[in-house]
C-alpha cells in the first residue's frame, strides 16, 4: 500500500483588481499514480461552489519551478526570487495563482523520496489498470 503525499498551501489567486486573494490549496501525490500530481481548490474558491481539483504531471510542476513550461491546460513558470505561477486554462477561462516556490520544492522533495523520477513505471500497477480498463468497457 502506498502512502498519498499531501502539502497544504496557501496560493494567492490573482484576479483582474489589483488585489489577490489567498486561497487555501492541497498538492496531493499518490505513488500508486506515480506521474500525476493534483492540485486540489477548495469549493468557496471556484466559480461553481464545488471543489476543483486540477491533475497533471509532476515533471511539469519540477520543470516549471525552473522555466516556463506546459502549453496546454495548465502552465508553470517561475515568478521573482520566490514565486512561482501556475495557470489553469479552461473554456470558462484562465485561473493564475502565485506559490511559494519554496513549498512546491519540499512538495516534490517528499515524492522523490516515494517516488524517484525515473522510477515511475515500477510502481505502476499494469494488471489492475488493465483489469478496470476492460471492467470499464463492459
Amino acid at each position: 500500500m502506498s502512502t498519498v503525499i499531501e502539502q497544504a498551501l496557501q496560493a494567492r489567486l490573482v484576479a483582474s483588481a489589483p488585489r489577490m486573494d489567498v486561497v487555501p490549496t492541497v498538492l496531493r501525490y499518490d505513488p500508486a499514480d506515480p506521474f500525476a500530481v493534483r492540485m486540489a481548490f477548495p469549493a468557496p474558491a471556484t466559480l461553481e461552489g464545488v471543489e476543483a481539483v486540477w491533475e497533471f504531471s509532476r515533471e511539469l510542476l519540477a520543470a516549471g519551478a525552473d522555466a516556463p513550461a506546459g502549453v496546454g491546460d495548465v502552465r508553470i513558470r517561475p515568478f521573482g526570487h520566490d514565486r512561482t505561477v501556475v495557470e489553469f486554462h479552461a473554456v470558462e477561462g484562465v485561473a493564475v495563482v502565485h506559490v511559494r516556490t519554496g513549498e512546491i520544492r519540499r512538495f516534490l522533495a517528499r515524492t522523490e523520496r516515494a517516488v524517484p523520477s525515473g522510477c515511475e513505471r515500477l510502481f505502476l500497477d499494469l494488471d489492475r489498470d488493465l483489469a478496470q480498463l476492460l471492467r470499464d468497457a463492459h
